[in-house]
């Protein structure tokens, strides 16, 4: 919307003063093109709207037989394409569980705020 500088400071005379006279001026220095970025550094929870992917529960995985149970489950409920689930088949059994990244522990998200 576009308003000339006369109009407006008869719709709002305070905050045009302010305007005038510098006062309260905030620098904007950067902005956020993902809104929901913005909303969660905002609300201060890194991890709000965050969906684990498949690597996130290998790597709560004890076992190659629970990281096993993990990919076929995933597979079957068609979150995994049959090509990817083969994938990590042979990432699990050639370099094993581990390769997935460190243990996540109960607590990881809490104990990783700083994300």
């Amino acid at each position: 919307m576009i308003i000339d500088w006369e109009r407006f400071k008869r719709l709002f005379p305070h905050l045009a003063e302010e305007m005038e006279r510098g006062v309260a001026r905030v620098r904007i220095d950067a902005y956020r093109v993902d809104p929901e970025e913005g909303e969660r550094l905002a609300r201060g929870d890194p991890w709000a709207g965050y969906e684990p992917d498949v690597i996130d529960f290998l790597r709560r995985c004890e076992t190659e037989e629970e990281a096993l149970e993990i990919i076929d489950y995933l597979e079957r409920r068609g979150e995994l394409t049959p090509q990817r689930a083969e994938e990590l088949r042979r990432q699990l059994k050639e370099r094993g569980v581990r390769s997935f990244g460190e243990k996540k522990e109960p607590g990881y998200y809490l104990r990783n705020l700083d994300r």
